[in-house]
């Protein structure tokens, strides 16, 4: 049975956020990751406030300070961070270190000495300022982009493009090209972690969206296993959160492959989205506003470049439902912009403008159709020629599926004219 809910709101100043949907329950191949488990938002890192330390844990810390003094490597720094200079910034740094070897001393040394050999080896320090020659993957392949709930920067990768065999061996094609593509992909992590803050009760890890689908796991494995094996070896508890994205049927035998790569600690962060579960999950973690349109959000790659994106109201839209939003208080000559978008859309839309004077007529501002499932979101406007409101339309009442959606809207007053 169709049902109708309207949703009232105030021409002149947004609804308020509304708390995010909780997610479905994992299914048939979450089940089968052992260790895959869907955070809450109330999950919180490990804290790097040394207050906060257990007793062994605070001892660990100063035998490293002390280990590191006698090993000669006082003088050492790791992204702009002298390890002993007696800040608190090089304490999250040593502190992610004995994180990563369970507070075994001995063997966070082994590691640490072990990285910085690498970043030598590597050149990491000049990697930010080299042109690599991959514009073609910028923001396709791997990119930074906007900020999770709790201000992490994301990191999404989708390898997709890859089944086309001419790009593949074009990136892929020999050793060379290989050790080259892997020293972008290190570029891009680089440019994340700058973003971070390296301070006690700051961001000080980034998130990881993997977008699964179309991805040749057989072409990729080397790369894959590589890529793994270099960020797990020199970049420790910098991720705070693995979400895997458009989850095929076969992501069991993915994981078979990766698992033996990673650390019980690195597999204890995976969060997974089968397709069609793909916003729902991602707004559980990332607001709408900094979700790419391609996932069910609504931002766009040139957005972030014009500041902080303007906060979007979220909802559900219950299977057999119609969700009505209804903006009032619209005064005549003003500007009503709006965007919209349903993850996974397939369901109908429709707008329209209702006068406030009797006898008026409604205005189809966009008649009711059918919209894709991998539609980009809506965006449109309308001046008023009288005051009224608006009312945006979402019918679910065709599929049982829940839906998560977000909008917003901006409403410019009519100018006064002397």
């Amino acid at each position: 049975m169709e049902t109708s809910s309207p949703l009232s709101l105030p021409a002149q100043s947004p609804a308020l956020p509304q708390e995010s949907p909780k997610p479905s329950k994992k299914g048939f191949v979450a089940s089968l990751m052992e260790a895959a488990t869907l955070r809450s938002p109330s999950f919180r890192e490990d804290s790097y406030f040394v207050s906060h330390l257990k007793t062994s844990e605070k001892k660990a810390l100063q035998d490293f300070k002390n280990v590191l003094a006698s090993a000669s490597l006082s003088s050492e720094s790791i992204w702009g961070v002298s390890l002993l200079s007696g800040d608190d910034r090089a304490d999250v740094i040593l502190l992610k270190f004995l994180r990563a070897r369970d507070f075994r001393v001995s063997d966070a040394l082994s590691m640490l000495q072990k990285c910085l050999q690498w970043r030598k080896d590597f050149k990491a320090e000049e990697i930010m300022e080299e042109d690599l020659g991959f514009k073609e993957l910028e923001g396709v392949v791997a990119y930074m982009h906007g900020y999770d709930r709790e201000g992490h920067p994301v990191c999404y990768n989708a390898y997709g493009v890859f089944k086309d065999r001419e790009m593949y061996d074009r990136i892929f094609g020999d050793e060379e090209k290989l050790k080259k593509f892997l020293r972008w992909r290190v570029q891009v992590l680089e440019r994340g972690i700058n973003l971070l803050h390296f301070k006690p009760g700051g961001v000080n890890s980034i998130i990881q969206v993997t977008d699964l689908k179309d991805m040749p796991k057989r072409e990729l494995r080397v790369a894959s296993n590589q890529i793994l094996s270099l960020f797990q070896d020199n970049y420790p508890e910098l991720v705070a959160r693995k979400v895997f994205i458009n989850v095929p049927w076969y992501f069991s035998m993915l994981y078979s492959m990766f698992s033996p790569f990673l650390t019980q600690r690195t597999k204890s962060k995976f969060v997974i989205a089968r397709e069609g579960n793909v916003a729902e999950t991602l707004y559980k973690f990332i607001r709408p506003e900094n979700v790419p349109v391609q996932y069910g959000g609504l931002s766009r790659p040139d957005d972030l470049q014009t500041g902080t994106p303007k906060p979007a109201s979220e909802f559900t839209v219950k299977g057999g439902e119609k969700v009505n939003l209804e903006i009032d208080g619209i005064e005549g000559g003003a500007t009503i912009t709006w965007d919209i978008v349903v993850g996974g859309w397939d369901l109908d839309y429709s707008a329209e403008f209702i006068p406030s004077a009797q006898g008026s007529y409604t205005i189809a501002i966009e008649r009711t159709r059918r919209v894709a499932p991998n539609e980009d979101p809506i965006h449109n406007s309308y001046t008023a020629k009288e005051a009224g409101k608006m009312v945006l339309s979402i019918d679910n009442t065709a599929s049982r599926k829940r839906k998560v959606a977000a909008y917003r809207y901006f409403v410019r007053k009519p100018t006064a004219i002397n």
